[in-house]
């Protein structure tokens, strides 16, 4: 029976640079959890993009703790995605092509099904469309 080799966790602790100020910290610690339970909602929600949210709570954990930073550096999901993201400012094809589909199962049954406006139909069109074309531009390494 072969054992998975358990993941080495990195210290990233030298990119913190905490503020001065307590309650400064406190702001940066509250919105960093804010984004980040935002982006957990983004991967269950298709309109709420899940990477710029990871990025912004990577941010502010860089400004309020090493603890939390380190924890989101090191999560196994989020991880590679902000490392990615942070190393090569680009997002794997996977990840790209599951937010499409995603985006295109729920604009296409949101207009098939729930909405009745012509005019609302063409504009959830052409914003899935943007969506996916500014999606589609961001590089693929792998």
């Amino acid at each position: 029976m072969s054992r998975a080799k358990p993941r080495e966790r990195k210290d990233y602790s030298h990119e913190v640079r905490k503020h001065r100020l307590l309650w400064v910290r406190l702001a940066f610690a509250a919105l960093g959890t804010l984004f980040l339970l935002t982006g957990i909602v983004g991967v269950f929600l298709p309109i709420l993009p899940t990477t710029p949210f990871l990025l912004l709570a990577t941010a502010c954990y860089a400004r309020s703790s090493r603890r939390f930073y380190n924890w989101l550096m090191n999560h196994p999901a989020f991880g590679p995605l902000i490392v990615e993201w942070r190393t090569y400012r680009s997002i794997p094809r996977k990840i790209k092509l599951v937010a499409v589909i995603t985006m295109t199962l729920t604009f296409g049954s949101s207009i098939l099904f729930f909405v009745h406006d012509g005019r609302l139909q063409l504009a959830l069109t052409a914003f899935g469309l943007a969506m996916a074309i500014w999606l589609y531009r961001i590089p693929s390494r792998d």
